[in-house]
């Protein structure tokens, strides 16, 4: 499957965003799919995940209460709400993919072997 991230832009502190990750392919609803996150200089880390289904979903403690991940298998897509939105919560937003079984969520980002290109978010103090 092909992964392709949009939504990224600039928001205010306290704002929010929403990323959209669309997806190639027939197979998607298969996928456990992830969002990441880069800062220049730094590593990659995990933000959310969502198994197949969509039954089941983690995130990074940074962004719990905050950020919500979510599905539409008959789109084809993967969402990422961003609510109230801290400055450190500028980067680079990946997000990935992985067939996997019914109820999977990955949260490290080497068991993904899918990735768009990323969409940047700015967040303004």
């Amino acid at each position: 499957v092909q992964l392709q991230a949009s939504g990224g832009g600039l928001a205010e502190a306290g704002g929010s965003l929403r990323l959209s990750c669309a997806a190639s392919g027939r197979t998607f609803s298969y996928y456990a799919m992830g969002w990441f996150r880069q800062v220049p200089g730094k590593e990659r880390e995990f933000v959310a995940a969502i198994s197949p289904g969509g039954s089941r979903r983690d995130y990074a403690n940074s962004v719990k209460g905050r950020f919500t991940i979510s599905r539409d298998n008959a789109e084809n897509e993967v969402y990422l709400q961003m609510n109230s939105l801290k400055p450190e919560d500028t980067a680079v937003y990946y997000c990935a993919g992985k067939r996997e079984i019914s109820g999977v969520v990955l949260v490290t980002q080497d068991r993904y072997d899918c990735w768009g290109q990323g969409t940047l978010v700015t967040v303004s103090s």
